[in-house]
């Protein structure tokens, strides 16, 4: 099962992606983030792993799986023995950028979690992707 939400933010790609890139400060920008810790050093990369507290929910580990630098990552983490996978991905479009959040569960009983958590993971979905928008509207706003 899998869902996506597409916001356009009208402040230049390079600016939505340093936001999306540097997980550490999503807290700041979302409530759907109580705290992102980086497991290891330097760039985002594959193999990147952060433990993230979201409010309702235990911490996890999600690790990079893929990543298009400058342009968007997908990363999972696995719960319940199922696989959860996000995605970002920050397109140029116009003056500014299109911003797409995906979220995907994958495994034996998918099905019944997204009947279940559904609704919940759509609205935090819709509420990360408008906390990203507002961050770069502020920073595009600061002289």
């Amino acid at each position: 099962m899998r869902w996506e939400d597409e916001i356009v933010i009208d402040a230049p790609a390079d600016a939505v992606w340093a936001l999306t890139a540097d997980v550490e400060q999503w807290p700041a920008a979302t409530p759907t983030m109580t705290r992102v810790v980086r497991l290891d050093e330097g760039p985002l990369r594959v193999g990147s792993r952060a433990r993230i507290k979201q409010p309702g929910q235990a911490e996890a580990v999600w690790t990079v799986t893929a990543l298009d630098e400058g342009r968007g990552f997908t990363w999972q983490t696995s719960r319940l023995g199922l696989t959860v996978v996000g995605s970002h991905l920050v397109e140029p479009v116009g003056g500014g950028c299109r911003n797409t959040l995906g979220i995907e569960v994958r495994g034996r009983g998918a099905g019944l979690f997204w009947a279940l958590l559904g609704p919940l993971l759509r609205r935090a979905v819709r509420t990360e992707n408008r906390g990203f928008r507002d961050a770069a509207h502020r920073l595009r706003a600061t002289p």
